[in-house]
């Protein structure tokens, strides 16, 4: 087996090797500077007290204020004080909003996936009387750079979101690089 030694200016090496088996492998990289990532940002923000004052029949933005023990936010790319991830690497983005409803006996609820203050994508229009956990998948490109991602929430009559990590919850891991 062959490999490649690169030694640190001070201490330590990188070793790239080639694996055990027959055939050709190519390792190509990207033609601009800066650093190879293996690992893209992912997060788990929740609503954790009860959001009182949701409008009626009016989306209301979902403020996901705290984010999952430990530190389960591993690019710091989640603001809990504007309530947005802002993925600092372009890619391609898992992401999945929960809310719950509570008060209000709504009978139209739905919640969404905001990309830059636009709706992106609605979960399933829930047509219920009472509270229901509501959620929403979307699969979304981010330039890394300036493209923010928000949790949304609608219900027809005023009353609240309800608080708990498996209540409300905002989660974003990237799956493929841009």
């Amino acid at each position: 087996m062959s490999s490649i030694i690169v030694s640190g200016d001070t201490s330590g090496a990188i070793t790239i090797a080639a694996p055990a088996v027959a055939g050709t492998n190519t390792l190509t990289l990207p033609a601009v500077t800066g650093t190879v990532n293996l690992n893209g940002p992912a997060v788990y923000a929740y609503l954790s007290a009860n959001q009182t004052g949701v409008s009626a029949a009016t989306f209301t933005k979902i403020t996901f204020n705290t984010i999952a023990s430990p530190g389960f936010d591993t690019n710091s790319n989640f603001n809990t004080s504007t309530n947005r991830f802002t993925p600092t690497m372009a890619g391609y983005y898992l992401v999945t909003v929960q809310v719950q409803t509570g008060s209000g006996s709504p009978t139209q609820q739905v919640c969404a996936v905001y990309k830059n203050g636009s709706a992106y994508m609605y979960g399933n229009n829930v047509v219920a009387t009472g509270p229901q956990a509501l959620n929403v998948t979307a699969l979304v490109y981010c330039n890394g750079s300036t493209d923010y991602l928000e949790g949304w929430g609608y219900q027809s009559t005023a009353g609240s979101f309800l608080s708990g990590s498996s209540a409300s919850m905002f989660q974003a891991v990237m799956v493929r690089g841009a």
